[in-house]
Order: C-alpha cells, then sequence, then structure tokens
C-alpha cells in the first residue's frame, strides 16, 4: 500500500513541504515519509523532481518574458514619469540579473569541463 504513495510524497516534497504535509498528501504517516527520506534513492527521486518543477516554472516564465519586456518597453516610450523611470529599473535590474545568470552558467560549465578532464 504505502509503495504506491511515495510517488505522491516525492512531489510534495520536491515542491517544498514538509515531512507532515507530504505525509497528508501521500496518505501516510509522517514516520513513513521521515523513514523514506533517508533512503538515498528516496532523496534522488525528490530532487529530480524538484529539477523538473522548476525547468517548467522557468519555462513558463521564458515563454512570458517576451510579452513582459514588450509592455515594459512600451511603457517606456508612452507612461509617464515615475512610471517610466521604474520600467527602465525593472529592464536594466533583469539585464544585469540575467548576465550574472549567464557569466555563472558559463563559469560552471568550464569548471565541470576542466574537472572532466583531470580524471
Amino acid at each position: 500500500m504505502t509503495s504506491k504513495n511515495r510517488p505522491a510524497a516525492v512531489v510534495a516534497l520536491a515542491r517544498g513541504n514538509t515531512a507532515e504535509q507530504a505525509a497528508r498528501e501521500a496518505g501516510v504517516s509522517g514516520r513513513t515519509i521521515r523513514r523514506w527520506m533517508e533512503e538515498p534513492d528516496f532523496g534522488r527521486q525528490v530532487t529530480a523532481t524538484r529539477t523538473e518543477l522548476l525547468q517548467l516554472a522557468v519555462g513558463q516564465l521564458a515563454a512570458a518574458s517576451t510579452k513582459a519586456v514588450a509592455t515594459l518597453v512600451d511603457a517606456l516610450d508612452n507612461e509617464k514619469g515615475q512610471a517610466r523611470v521604474q520600467a527602465a529599473r525593472v529592464l536594466l535590474d533583469a539585464v544585469l540579473a540575467l548576465r550574472e545568470s549567464l557569466d555563472l552558467e558559463q563559469r560552471l560549465a568550464a569548471l565541470e569541463a576542466a574537472g572532466g578532464d583531470a580524471r
């Protein structure tokens, strides 16, 4: 019975629920969740599911980002004073954050490549 509940517990934990919340969602005891959490394979499943959920969220954000940027650019031209300044700030903050993210991604890829060469 409880092994059928593991996928529900994995998803609940991947979404950031506590062990007790995950137990309620999966229909098992908190003790069962804590026991499962001690299993390396279960932990890997939670991590993999969390990664998948994050990738879906990033995809949704990416899909909406074009519209958001178009709205901000439009506000730069069509809004007055403070709204234009706010739109410009948001755009600049987004550019800086994206640049930092891309820079870190490139650095990580270089480190991973260098680590692979050392083996």
